[in-house]
């Protein structure tokens, strides 16, 4: 079997007896079978027994072995080691989900993880016969309404994937959304509408989601969180419960300036999101835009349409209609 050397260069730190992280190499012939859990073991078997992660399932099943490879989010147990190699070159950088809540090495304390994950009551409740007749039955319909949200494993590789989790303590991530909405949709719940008024405030809500995809690229099972937050966006517009606010109303200058114009204008959608002081409050970026060739000064003319409208404006029309499904 062929091999290749590399160097893996890791991120070590106890909280208990260290004031900061620092990083040891470890130089080994990595076989082209061998998974990033596989290096990880060798590390601590036959570099130092001190190295510290979890792991446990060695099947991509409980979510334990969750790290991050020279940046990438990996599951462990599931990732080929020559892989990544190939893709950064013969230093593999090991560091753990998230650097700033490092306990010791790879482990890190995933409280704000599993508080979160809890506030969206990740269940379902219903008031059940004490000794019930039958089953609850769901359709294939029903089921497939889900989208594979019930594959999440609860690794946190999303959630400390998000750039928002990062800068926000109090947004919710997209973990506990998509466990927000595969409950919302369960036909045998009856919390949907908490839960839907939960993740419509600012701040922790999905209006806070800066739609960067790096949740989508991050998790190991495909649950694709983006997904399930676009859906409560929806969900939340259909059963009346979105607030009306800056983050709404700019969905809603979305929608209106394809229907106008088949084409974004990026300058009436801050101007109907956030009002004439929230274009004041943009003119830094709207001059870099104009300089760039993204915006237009003879287009925000008042009272006269300038902006260009697309060759297939009528047929972009016709798609909106068909599937819009709620009124902004």
């Amino acid at each position: 079997m062929s091999t290749k050397k590399v160097t893996i260069k890791a991120f070590r730190f106890n909280a208990e007896t260290d004031y900061l992280p620092y990083y040891k190499n470890y130089e080994m012939e990595v076989g082209e079978d061998e998974l990033i859990l596989d290096l990880l073991n060798r590390v601590k078997w036959e570099h130092d027994g001190s190295f510290s992660y979890r792991r446990s399932c060695r099947h991509g099943i409980c979510g334990a072995c969750g790290i991050k490879v020279n940046g990438k989010a990996v599951l462990a147990c599931k990732q080929n080691a020559l892989a990544l190699v190939e893709l950064f070159g013969d230093e593999l950088v090991f560091e753990p989900q998230s650097k700033k809540r490092a306990v010791k090495d790879m482990i890190i304390d995933k409280g704000d993880f599993w508080k979160k994950h809890a506030d969206v009551l990740p269940f379902v409740e219903s008031h059940v016969d004490a000794h019930p007749t039958s089953e609850s039955k769901m359709s294939p319909a029903q089921l497939f309404n889900v989208l594979d949200a019930d594959y999440c494993i609860q690794c946190g590789a999303c959630h400390y994937s998000c750039p928002v989790i990062e800068i926000n303590e109090d947004f919710f991530g997209p973990a506990a959304f998509a466990a927000a909405y595969r409950f919302s949709v369960d036909p045998r719940d009856n919390s949907s509408e908490l839960r839907l008024e939960m993740t419509a405030k600012m701040g922790q809500g999905v209006w806070d989601c800066v739609k960067c995809f790096e949740c989508v690229e991050a998790c190991p099972k495909e649950v694709n969180p983006l997904e399930k937050i676009t859906k409560l966006h929806n969900m939340q517009f259909e059963q009346k419960i979105a607030q009306r606010n800056v983050a709404t109303k700019h969905a809603e200058g979305f929608v209106r300036s394809i229907k106008k114009h088949g084409l974004l204008d990026e300058a009436d959608i801050v101007k109907y999101s956030e009002g004439q002081i929230g274009v004041l409050k943009h003119m830094g970026d709207a001059i870099k835009m104009m300089k760039a060739g993204k915006i237009h000064l003879v287009d925000q003319i008042p009272f006269v349409d300038n902006m260009p409208k697309s060759k297939n404006l009528d047929e972009i029309k016709k798609l909106i209609a068909i599937s819009q499904t709620n009124k902004l």
